[in-house]
């Protein structure tokens, strides 16, 4: 793919890379409750009528829990699919839901989006994450959460750390043991900046070359499991 993302306004193309998820697709989405709470659901792309509106499935109750509460007309969603036959290419649009039916089946009826975005995850597409990890630093390990993610690198917390001296450049090793949905990964990085926080602090960091491919999979894992 010649751009990392490509932004599609027109309502032919959007047409067209909304046709690129298939009816019965596997799609996740993303929640954002008022007190800022974030979730994320698989579910199914039923399909859509252009310029009109797009059928979502509902998640399965039983998994969506308390933010079943939020999944109402007028609430706001990014919707995410991966395209069959495009390794590492995802096609993603953010949505109001316009209504719900219970009849045949609990749907969501969304509003035909305004804009498709066609993201290539080799590119430095970003995304929102909580993942708990193990961060080496030296030759002592620190508990973290990976607060968000790309090809080339992400930022990541560490509470209690205060004391933990880190400085620009220095090479450290992630750990992701196979929780949260995602396979056991490592991953080489250096630091690139550090920000003192409140309860510890948190740092970005840039993923080393031989670790492109292992990001490139997590990033994967993140976008197709769910909470």
């Amino acid at each position: 793919m010649a751009e990392a993302a490509t932004q599609i306004d027109t309502a032919k193309r959007l047409s067209q890379n909304l046709a690129l998820l298939h009816a019965g697709s596997t799609v996740t989405i993303d929640i954002t409750t008022p007190a800022g709470q974030k979730g994320k659901f698989r579910t199914t792309f039923i399909g859509y009528l252009p310029k009109q509106y797009i059928l979502i499935q509902f998640p399965e109750l039983t998994k969506l829990g308390r933010f079943s509460q939020y999944l109402n007309q007028g609430a706001g969603i990014t919707v995410r699919g991966l395209i069959e036959g495009h390794e590492g290419v995802v096609v993603a649009f953010v949505s109001t839901i316009k209504q719900t039916l219970q009849m045949p089946s609990r749907i969501m009826v969304l509003d035909f989006p305004r804009s498709v975005m066609v993201q290539n995850l080799r590119s430095s597409v970003r995304i929102d994450t909580q993942i708990t990890a193990k961060v080496k630093i030296d030759q002592a390990y620190w508990q973290t959460t990976i607060l968000n993610l790309s090809v080339a690198g992400g930022q990541l917390s560490i509470v209690n750390g205060d004391k933990l001296m880190l400085t620009e450049n220095k090479a450290i090793e992630i750990i992701i043991e196979g929780e949260d949905g995602v396979s056991n990964i490592k991953l080489q990085a250096i630091i690139c900046n550090v920000k003192q926080q409140v309860e510890g602090l948190s740092f970005g960091v840039k993923f080393a070359e031989e670790s492109a491919s292992q990001v490139s999979d997590l990033l994967l894992q993140v976008i197709t499991v769910e909470s």
